[in-house]
């Protein structure tokens, strides 16, 4: 009999704990850009005891996701599907931060809709950054969720002269990244499915630890030290509440965001909203 599948975008910290909370005794398809990064990570599971099968996928190509959709499908049932694929604004110009962050969920977003199974469920990993980003206009919001994925990066306001340095077009785009898995529930509920997404906050990743090194390091440090559990997140974290998300506990629970910052946006807030 097939087992069923769990699909992991991005081997990432984040990646890999949500593949280990919820890949035992399920057939695991891990997938990522970068074919070392992707080997290593399923070479270590794969020594922990776990069944994994890998498959390179550029996410921001629409051709590279349907073929990793159509590749999920044979496998069996695709029962969990966690895309954890992103870029930071340390680790890229705006133009690929809109490609991957932005049209690559869309894309999978889209693709993964046409082959999850009759109650399974997806979690896209957003941030935190999407909470605090300027608003968007109300014609804005709806071009982003009703723009078909391949069109999207035609929109005027997501020109890269117009989405502005790495970190606003970050922010840009993990707010899209809300308000894509919010129309996305209905075309996944008519599998029988549900999305959702997750909006951590800073998490010890090397990516993580990238931007807090980075030119904006003693902002984020400063909100850490605001939040109410003044630490950083553990890939754990987020592996505990995508397992949470994905789980049939959580049969009510889709097209919605779940904040995991440690309370790191309720302590900030108040400064952004004053005045």
């Amino acid at each position: 009999m097939d087992k069923d599948v769990v699909v992991v975008i991005g081997v990432g910290g984040m990646g890999q704990a949500i593949a280990r909370r919820v890949g035992s005794g399920r057939k695991v398809l891990l997938a990522d850009f970068n074919e070392n990064t992707l080997t290593a990570a399923a070479d270590l599971l794969r020594g922990e005891g776990h069944d994994v099968v890998t498959r390179q996928v550029d996410v921001g190509d629409h051709g590279s996701v349907t073929a990793l959709a159509d590749a999920a499908a044979s496998l069996g049932r695709v029962t969990h599907v966690a895309h954890t694929a992103g870029l930071s604004p340390v680790q890229a110009t705006t133009e690929a931060i809109l490609r991957v962050d932005l049209l690559g969920v869309a894309l999978v977003l889209e693709q993964f809709a046409r082959v999850v199974a009759p109650g399974g469920a997806g979690v896209v990993i957003a941030s935190m950054a999407g909470h605090l980003s300027a608003g968007l206009s109300a014609e804005q919001e709806k071009a982003l969720t009703t723009t078909p994925a391949q069109e999207l990066l035609a929109l005027p306001f997501l020109a890269p002269e117009a989405a502005g340095v790495p970190g606003l077009a970050y922010g840009l785009a993990k707010r899209a990244n809300v308000l894509q898995v919010q129309a996305a529930a209905a075309a996944w509920g008519q599998r029988g499915a549900r999305i959702n997404s997750i909006s951590p906050g800073v998490i010890s990743t090397p990516m993580g630890q990238q931007e807090l090194t980075g030119e904006n390091g003693e902002q984020m440090r400063a909100m850490i030290g605001m939040s109410a559990t003044k630490r950083v997140g553990t890939p754990d974290d987020i592996a505990a509440a995508a397992a949470f998300l994905l789980d049939a506990q959580a049969g009510f629970i889709t097209g919605t965001d779940l904040l995991v910052d440690g309370g790191a946006v309720a302590a900030v807030r108040p400064f952004l909203t004053a005045g």
